[in-house]
C-alpha cells in the first residue's frame, strides 16, 4: 500500500536491440530507493510504458517480485485495451502487487466523464482487490479529471480508489478527500503541496532529484529550514524546457551509456539542446556524476 512520500516515475533502460534491459532497470530502481526515495513505478509514462511489449512487462514484474524491495515498487501497464489492463493487472496480483498507476485510455480524444468511470468500474470489476492511484495527465491522455469524477469514483469504490498523481495540477491545491492521496506530478510543487495537505510527488525528475527531494520532505516532516529547495524547484524548471524522458535519460547517460538507448520515437535532444541542458544545470551546480547523481 502506497503511503506519504517521494516517489519516481522510474526510467526503462533500453538494450541496443531495443529489448527492455530488466536488470538494469530493476538496478536504477534500487539505486533510487538507496538514494532516498521512498517508491519507484515501473511503466509509467516516463518509463516508455506505451512502447513496452506486454511480455517484457510481465517479465520484469515476475523479475521484481521476490526482489528485497519489492515493498517499495509499484507498477503502471501503458495500456490502452481495457482487456490488456484487465490482463496485465491480474497477472501483477498473483505476483502480489496490488496498487496500480492507472491512466484513462489516450488514444481517442473525447473522453467523457461517464466513459471514464466506467473504464475504471470494469477495472475494479475484474480485480476486487485492487488499489488505484488515478493519473490525471490532460497533456498525455487528452483528458482532465474534474473533481467531481474523482468524487464520484471515490465514493462508488472507496476501498479500491486511493489516490491521484495531479500532473495537470488543478486538484493538488484545493481538492480535499479523506482517505485519498494527491501527489503532484513535480517536485517543484513538492514543498507547496505538502503545506497544503498533499502525500508527497510522483515525479520523472525524481530519477535524478531523489536526494534534493527527500531532504524536502524530511525537513517539512520534521519542521527544519528548507535549505535546498530553491535548487530543487530550480533544477526542475531547466529539465521541464526539454522532453523530459529525453533529457532525464541524457543526463543518466554520464552514468551508464545505455540511457542513450530509446524506443522510438522518442530521441535524445540534439548535440546543441544537450550542451544547453548541461550548462544551465552546471550554473546550478547539478551535473550527473560517476554513480547517483545529486
Amino acid at each position: 500500500m502506497i503511503k506519504k512520500g517521494v516517489y519516481a516515475a522510474g526510467l526503462s533502460v533500453i538494450n541496443s536491440n531495443l529489448t527492455l534491459d530488466i536488470k538494469e532497470t530493476i538496478n536504477h530502481a534500487e539505486n533510487l530507493i538507496k538514494n532516498g526515495l521512498h517508491g519507484v513505478f515501473f511503466f509509467g509514462s516516463t518509463g516508455q510504458s506505451q512502447l513496452i511489449s506486454l511480455a517484457e512487462k510481465k517479465e520484469l514484474i515476475s523479475s521484481i517480485s521476490s526482489h528485497k524491495l519489492k515493498k517499495h515498487f509499484f507498477l503502471g501497464t501503458g495500456c490502452n485495451s481495457l482487456k490488456e489492463n484487465i490482463n496485465l493487472i491480474q497477472y501483477s496480483m498473483e505476483y502480489g502487487f496490488n496498487t496500480f498507476l492507472l491512466m484513462p485510455p489516450a488514444y481517442y480524444k473525447g473522453n467523457t466523464d461517464e466513459g471514464v468511470y466506467f473504464y475504471y468500474e470494469e477495472i475494479i470489476k475484474e480485480n476486487p482487490k485492487i488499489k488505484i492511484i488515478l493519473y490525471n495527465f490532460e497533456k498525455l491522455s487528452g483528458f482532465l479529471f474534474s473533481a467531481e469524477l474523482i468524487k464520484k469514483l471515490k465514493k462508488s469504490f472507496p476501498k479500491n480508489i486511493v489516490g491521484c498523481k495531479d500532473s495537470s495540477y488543478n486538484h493538488f491545491e484545493n481538492l480535499k478527500i479523506d482517505d485519498f492521496l494527491i501527489f503532484p506530478g513535480s517536485e517543484a510543487k513538492l514543498l507547496k503541496g505538502l503545506e497544503l495537505g498533499c502525500a508527497g510527488c510522483i515525479s520523472a525528475v525524481t530519477n535524478v532529484t531523489h536526494s534534493l527531494a527527500r531532504k524536502v520532505f524530511d525537513d517539512f516532516e520534521n519542521k527544519k529550514d528548507q535549505t535546498v529547495n530553491k535548487k530543487l524547484i530550480l533544477v526542475r524548471q531547466v529539465f521541464d524546457k526539454y522532453n523530459l524522458i529525453s533529457a532525464v535519460h541524457s543526463f543518466m547517460s554520464h552514468e551508464n551509456n545505455k540511457f542513450n538507448n530509446l524506443l522510438p520515437p522518442l530521441v535524445l535532444p540534439t548535440s546543441k539542446k544537450k550542451k544547453e541542458l548541461f550548462s544551465e544545470l552546471e550554473n546550478l551546480n547539478f551535473l550527473p556524476k560517476k554513480g547517483m547523481a545529486a
